[in-house]
């Protein structure tokens, strides 16, 4: 009995840091810096109210998936046939375009470590995430991997904070009460955060492991609040770090801002410690993205159900091939970035209303106030995405 619960919480602590590194890629390094600079130690306001909305949305999806025992795309096509594939190929065509920007991630990682070729560094990566989805447990690794790689990133981070001297008291101040306020800002973070495909990684990985139903709610939800702190944590340190080498005065490179951040801070052990964060950040991103793209499509056709690995191994796979064809990872990570805003609306809206459909949820009760949070965030990431058009 023991054994089982200390796997259960293996579990759900495994489940939230997949979501958290899902969430921290290099196009979140390269926003958390790029705020940072523009808004100063007002971003931390920015950051504070991101984490409720992000609580908010995640919170629904993770409950709503637990409680109905079924993926994101197979309450959709409960609700309205169709709609389930619609969300899929949404999920899954963000899902790749960022795993190619998540591989670039890892080549700009191993180049600036090693100093080798960004492609031989991606595809070096990319090799890595399919050996881990060909091991025989690969659920349980994979939830290890996220941990302890997140927990590296932590670290990393809190040595360049260290390192910055940031005005820790102005920071804090500013965060309670800013001077100034970027409402695109938050937008950005809450997309970067629980946008397109990220949010669903942890609710998916736990469906698979069995944690579900009414009774499994307080153990999703602490999952589900414990991956989004774990993200924030990373952000607020990073905005920190930032904060300090700008307060410093100096000025960050626009090609690669969050590396200069690490350079400026602890000099060359800074940047090669920066190449082992990116590298880090990239690759459960590259993991975290793959095996949740293909979550998408493992209910359609027994045939996918059965052979969900070597799947998951074919997207990383072509991922890397698209990257290794356009050669430009700067510009995919900021392409890649503008999709998640137009997920999230459309898939939070969908589990919403799910929450509310006695069919689905039987005679359960979706709490009122994670419901009128739901539809705030469905609303505020609607208007960014049709505004953008």
């Amino acid at each position: 009995m023991k054994n089982t619960n200390k796997q259960t919480q293996n579990t759900l602590l495994g489940a939230a840091f997949l979501m958290a590194t899902s969430a921290v890629g290099p196009g979140f390094l390269t926003q958390t810096t790029v705020f940072t600079e523009q808004l100063l130690a007002n971003f931390g306001f920015v950051i504070l109210l991101s984490i409720l909305l992000d609580l908010g949305a995640q919170l629904n999806i993770w409950r709503i998936i637990a409680v109905t025992e079924k993926r994101a795309q197979d309450i959709a096509n409960d609700l309205f046939f169709g709609l389930g594939y619609l969300l899929s190929a949404l999920i899954v065509v963000g899902g790749l375009a960022f795993n190619i920007g998540n591989v670039a991630g890892a080549g700009l990682g191993i180049e600036a470590l090693s100093g080798l070729d960004v492609k031989i560094g991606a595809v070096a990566s990319a090799a890595l995430a399919i050996a881990l989805f060909l091991l025989p447990e690969a659920g349980k690794t994979m939830d290890n991997f996220a941990k302890y790689l997140g927990i590296l990133m932590l670290l990393l981070i809190g040595y360049v904070v260290f390192s910055a001297n940031p005005p820790v008291e102005e920071a804090l101040v500013r965060t309670v009460l800013p001077q100034k306020f970027d409402a695109l800002a938050t937008i950005t973070l809450v997309g970067g955060t629980v946008g397109g495909y990220i949010t669903f990684a942890g609710g998916h990985r736990l469906l698979e492991a069995g944690i579900k139903g009414q009774a499994a709610l307080p153990q999703v939800s602490r999952s589900a609040t414990v991956g989004i702190l774990i993200t924030s944590v990373i952000r607020y340190c990073l905005f920190l770090a930032v904060l300090g080498v700008v307060s410093a005065g100096f000025t960050l490179r626009k090609e690669n801002p969050p590396a200069s951040v690490f350079e400026l801070a602890a000099g060359a052990v800074g940047y090669r410690l920066f190449g082992v964060l990116i590298w880090s950040a990239a690759i459960t991103s590259v993991v975290g993205s793959a095996y949740t793209s293909v979550s998408f499509l493992r209910s359609f056709h027994p045939v996918l159900e059965k052979n969900h690995r070597y799947l998951t191994v074919v997207f990383i796979a072509v991922s890397a091939a698209v990257f290794l064809a356009v050669g430009k990872p700067v510009q995919v990570l900021v392409f890649v970035g503008t999709l998640n805003g137009f997920i999230l609306p459309l898939a939070l809206a969908v589990m919403l209303t799910a929450a509310r459909n006695k069919r689905l949820v039987g005679n359960y009760q979706h709490p009122v106030w994670l419901q009128v949070v739901g539809w705030l965030v469905v609303l505020i990431m609607g208007g960014l995405a049709v505004k953008s058009l």
